[in-house]
């Protein structure tokens, strides 16, 4: 099958109503042609992913369609963003129908679940590589950005970490855990900690609720540290870290001990949850917000004046280095 009856074949169908979206022409033509609707902002992003270097090899292709476009529409929860369009870009060794089948299956069934239209790509031959490129809307001037942490403000993060790490260290140990002595992980949460690494869930109404609220935000893709010293940087400001009050999972604790849980809490990566900042004085308005929310939000520490990264062990804040995932 030539790269033409692939695209017409298992991608042209996961076009919906056009008019309901803003897309004039999507896939077929040189480009797309997109409205912006007005008063919004146009907010855009890409993210790569490699076999060996971000998924294991012989990953079914179902979940890689659901880790590439979780991982990638998160970018836009960051934001506060409504996600709109996605391009996409695969390079594939060959062109095996069953598995553009059941990737386009997941696809469509993803691009649904997060509203999102696919309008245009590319596909080439070489090593499997996986690339969307996401947009979405912004109100102008409300976007969330990694600047604009103060000092006294509190550091906020969403759901649970480490769980992605843990789910990738079942998968490298193909069964074999890091057990709790005094536990171990069921069947159920074994799965649970693997899909957490496959199927991310980008917290698009999150980041559209705390916008109003929050001075900073970024997703936590290479590692809570690494990704809050990205706000510090950008703020000038530093931030001081209470471990013990990072959110962990029961199947994160019953999977490791307690030691490893923070530690992939703090610098595991790709958990894709929202680290943010906000004002103390805005912190009970939020809490008012947050009561009917179904994604919990949990206070791990405040930003300080003092440059860099502190934490609180053993009876005193210590300095720590911002480790987090690097490609090079």
């Amino acid at each position: 099958m030539d790269e033409f009856a692939l695209i017409r074949q298992y991608f042209q169908s996961l076009q919906r109503d056009s008019s309901m979206c803003g897309v004039s022409v999507g896939i077929g033509d040189d480009c797309a042609v997109l409205n912006v609707p007005p008063d919004q902002q146009l907010v855009v992003s890409i993210d790569t992913l490699v076999e060996g270097t971000h998924f294991l090899p012989d990953t079914p292709a179902e979940q890689l369609a659901w880790r590439l476009l979780g991982a990638s529409v998160s970018d836009l929860a960051a934001m506060g963003a409504t996600p709109a369009w996605l391009t996409l870009a695969l390079t594939l060794p060959h062109a095996d129908e069953s598995w553009v089948s059941s990737f386009s299956a997941a696809l469509s069934d993803a691009t649904q679940e997060y509203k999102i239209q696919l309008v245009g790509g590319d596909t080439t031959r070489g090593p499997l590589t996986l690339t969307a490129q996401v947009h979405g809307f912004v109100q102008t001037g409300c976007a969330l950005l990694r600047s604009g942490a103060k000092s006294g403000d509190l550091v906020c993060v969403t759901g649970t970490l480490g769980d992605s790490r843990a789910g990738l260290e079942s998968l490298l140990s193909n069964g074999s855990t890091e057990k709790n002595p005094h536990n171990s992980p069921s069947a159920e949460n074994m799965e649970y900690l693997r899909q957490r690494f496959y199927r991310p869930l980008p917290r698009i109404s999150t980041g559209k609720l705390i916008a109003p609220f929050a001075s900073s935000c970024i997703d936590i893709s290479d590692g809570l540290l690494g990704d809050l010293a990205h706000i510090l940087e950008h703020s000038r400001v530093g931030a001081q870290i209470n471990p013990a009050a990072l959110p962990l999972s029961d199947a994160l604790q019953a999977f490791t001990d307690a030691g490893t849980a923070q530690k992939w809490a703090l610098t595991g990566g790709e958990d894709f949850e929202l680290c943010f900042t906000v004002p103390a004085e805005q912190w009970g308005n939020l809490q008012t917000q947050l009561q009917y929310h179904k994604v919990p939000v949990t206070a791990i520490g405040a930003i300080c004046d003092k440059p860099g990264l502190q934490l609180f062990q053993a009876g005193e804040w210590c300095s720590v280095e911002a480790n987090g995932y690097k490609h090079f």
